[in-house]
């Protein structure tokens, strides 16, 4: 199965109600309208991946502050040929973005999906987003992607991050 396929069935599979069945909808029209909308090179705008690293034992998640945006966000980015699922980029990412070894998905697929616009020549990052879950005594690493990386009390998200990832945070703690 390819990775577009994949997508299509964890999008029709995503239980969403009011503005995110909405969005859910948007993402399959524009895989049906777009094969390669998986991919970069897709200028129409294309999936992205993203997972929210969570310490439920401690009540905290680790935000990385991103390079480019200058912006406290989950980790996330593009899929890649070597993917095989949706899921498996998302906690690729994660890995990659956090250093952390052993995060595990929470069960249930995708927690939210969180449209964006992006700078030409792309038009939109329809990002699919999960959560995954850090081993006890976990510790990140920095990436060449992140200027920073900080646990934060759940409380504390709000205070640095925009309304994407607070939404993302409210929808991972209402499924823990």
């Amino acid at each position: 199965m390819s990775l577009h396929d994949d997508a299509v069935l964890v999008l029709k599979g995503y239980e969403a109600h009011g503005e995110q069945e909405e969005l859910r909808q948007a993402y399959l029209d524009h895989l049906q309208a777009h094969p390669d909308g998986m991919w970069k090179s897709c200028h129409a705008g294309h999936l992205t991946a993203s997972a929210l690293v969570i310490d439920p034992a401690h009540g905290r998640v680790l935000l990385t502050l991103h390079r480019k945006l200058r912006m406290w966000l989950q980790m996330g980015g593009h899929c890649e040929p070597g993917d095989g699922t949706v899921a498996e980029a998302a906690l690729r990412e994660a890995t990659e973005e956090s250093g952390i070894a052993g995060l595990t998905l929470l069960p249930g697929g995708p927690v939210r999906l969180d449209r964006h616009p992006i700078p030409p020549p792309c038009h939109w990052h329809y990002d699919v987003q999960y959560a995954v879950v850090a081993p006890p005594g976990a510790v990140q690493e920095i990436s060449d992607e992140s200027l920073d990386l900080r646990w934060f009390a759940y409380d504390e998200v709000a205070g640095v991050a925009d309304e994407s990832v607070v939404r993302l945070l409210g929808a991972t703690r209402a499924r823990l």
